[in-house]
């Protein structure tokens, strides 16, 4: 299914879309280290990576002409800082906004769907109005904004608008580790398909829970037997599980599908660092309030890409006798979904930064799922 990747990252969204058969013809993306570290993997020939043709470029200086007509998928995370709870919360008075040319992107090409991925807080009351003009527009993509038109007035143009739409929107709030991502990251799915291909546009379902968790911890303990770790007792399940725990082991049926990966799950296997294949010690690791790390026995906390270029101090685990240290470039990388055969060529900031910024590949490749078995499903359509 040909499709086309704007603000590529450095490759979690594309690799998870590659896998559901949404193989980018065009990625594009403007910071150099980005682009250097997909086209490093490139040369390395990782499957499914080795295919892709990234372009280091200004999506605002992109003309999507060639692809009108031709793109079942226009995909991307635009810039997440200007609504990031960790960012300085500008939101379209950012320069960083890039939601008019995501939003151009698929004016010109005219694709059956498109998928973009964004922080939470572009759910915040102090955006409201903002999101409602990205999906108007959205539905709406020729009707342009006017030059000297404010984003207000455009909004009330568009709802005003007396056309059928020509994409239907769903706006998702979904957390990474209900579709096997190994963390907590609360993000925004902003998808939308063709209203003429007359699609069922239902969302996915999440695939694994917080309950399975529990259950295999606390009721069975095959959690810790996988690990090769005594069953702990009942004093340590977390506070805020207690109650939970103890209406599972009242049923008699494990909740339906699979349990929340953990930190644990993630890295199993990969030691203490070792110097090899970005599995690198980084000293300085300390707690402080707001920063406490994750502990290996939860999906860990949503990796940061700091605002100032360093990593946020809850990029680190808690290990098992209660001490912290930062994670390696490779068990970042794990717990974002990236291969062990990915390789990040960067400094530790540098690449902690892409780490942080990119789109797990779990989550990525469920939403891609979705959106491929829709699009199959309007093809059979079509044919019959």
């Amino acid at each position: 299914m040909p499709s086309i990747e704007l603000f590529t990252g450095c490759g979690g969204l594309a690799l998870g879309l590659s896998r559901a058969g949404l193989m980018p013809d065009m990625m594009v993306e403007w910071n150099a280290d980005a682009v250097e570290t997909v086209r490093h993997n490139i040369a390395l020939n990782v499957p499914l990576v080795r295919d892709w043709n990234i372009e280091a470029a200004d999506v605002r200086t992109m003309n999507w002409g060639q692809f009108n007509g031709n793109l079942h998928l226009v995909a991307g995370g635009p810039p997440c800082q200007p609504f990031s709870v960790g960012g300085k919360h500008k939101g379209h008075d950012d320069h960083r906004d890039m939601w008019p040319e995501a939003i151009r992107a698929v004016r010109e090409t005219h694709p059956s769907a498109f998928l973009f991925e964004n922080v939470r807080g572009l759910t915040r009351e102090a955006f409201a109005d903002y999101l409602r003009w990205i999906t108007a527009h959205l539905r709406h993509p020729g009707v342009v904004r006017l030059n000297g038109e404010t984003h207000y007035e455009h909004l009330e143009r568009l709802e005003r608008a007396d056309v059928p739409p020509v994409y239907e929107v769903q706006v998702l709030k979904v957390n990474a580790a209900d579709y096997g991502a190994p963390q907590k990251r609360h993000r925004v799915i902003v998808a939308g398909v063709r209203q003429d291909l007359n699609i069922d546009f239902t969302p996915p379902a999440p695939t694994h829970s917080r309950d399975r968790l529990l259950w295999d911890q606390w009721v069975t303990g095959e959690y810790w037997v996988r690990h090769g770790l005594p069953v702990p007792d009942d004093v340590a399940i977390p506070r805020q599980d207690v109650s939970l725990v103890r209406k599972l082991r009242a049923r008699n049926t494990p909740p339906a599908g699979a349990a929340w990966l953990t930190t644990r799950d993630a890295i199993m296997g990969l030691g203490e660092p070792n110097g090899v294949n970005n599995h690198l010690f980084q000293a300085g690791a300390r707690v402080y309030p707001g920063h406490t790390g994750s502990p290996l026995d939860q999906p860990a906390k949503a990796l940061k890409a700091g605002d100032h270029g360093v990593p946020g101090g809850e990029n680190m685990m808690v290990r098992d006798d209660g001490t912290v240290r930062y994670f390696t470039i490779r068990e970042a990388a794990r717990l974002q979904g990236l291969p062990d055969e990915y390789v990040f060529p960067g400094s530790w900031t540098e690449s902690m930064r892409q780490i942080g910024n990119a789109v797990p590949v779990q989550l990525s490749e469920a939403m891609g799922n979705w959106i491929a078995e829709l699009l199959d499903r309007a093809d059979g359509q079509a044919v019959a």
